[in-house]
């Protein structure tokens, strides 16, 4: 019987604590915007028109390239070392102001 009360009582405490947890703090008012650069991934800055064109601008034939399946989901940066000397630190810098100025 002693155990059974122990049980309900740990029962009910962690009910409890379980509850307060759920009613914590209340949602942010906003969402910050993501700020795009030369650290996200390829994917995302072709999903959205304004970066996509930097891209473009940029890197021309990027999003049309036959390994983009492969590269997509690195970033700029990422892809670099293996672009074979066509993303080169002036142009990660180019793209890199080019890219902060979108908003």
């Amino acid at each position: 019987m002693k155990y059974l009360i122990a049980s309900a009582a740990l029962f009910a405490n962690l009910s409890v604590a379980a509850a307060a947890q759920t009613v914590m703090a209340p949602a942010p008012a906003a969402a910050a915007v993501a700020a795009f650069s030369i650290d996200s991934p390829i994917e995302q800055l072709v999903a959205n028109p304004a970066t996509k064109a930097v891209l473009e601008a940029d890197f021309p034939g990027v999003t049309t390239h036959p390994a983009y399946e492969q590269f997509k989901a690195m970033s700029l940066k990422q892809l670099a070392p293996y672009s074979n000397g066509i993303i080169t630190d002036e142009k990660l810098a180019k793209a890199s102001a080019d890219l902060a100025a979108v908003k």
